[in-house]
């Protein structure tokens, strides 16, 4: 799986298969701060992801 990874401007290449939540959680990410990008679709955190998938986790900002 082809993943990148906004906030810190990086590519990673893993092998993976399962929920975004559970992507986010092997990669130390806080799931309430970002949203996940499956080969250009907005997916949820209970969406499955496969290997052959180009992910990207995007930062969420919000201001006041």
């Amino acid at each position: 799986m082809k993943i990148f990874i906004e906030k810190k401007n990086k590519n990673l290449s893993i092998k993976f298969n399962g929920s975004g939540f559970q992507l986010l959680k092997k990669l130390k990410i806080n799931p309430e701060e970002v949203i996940i990008v499956k080969n250009d679709t907005l997916i949820t955190l209970g969406d499955k992801l496969a290997d052959r998938d180009a992910v990207k986790i995007l930062s969420v900002v919000s201001g006041g």
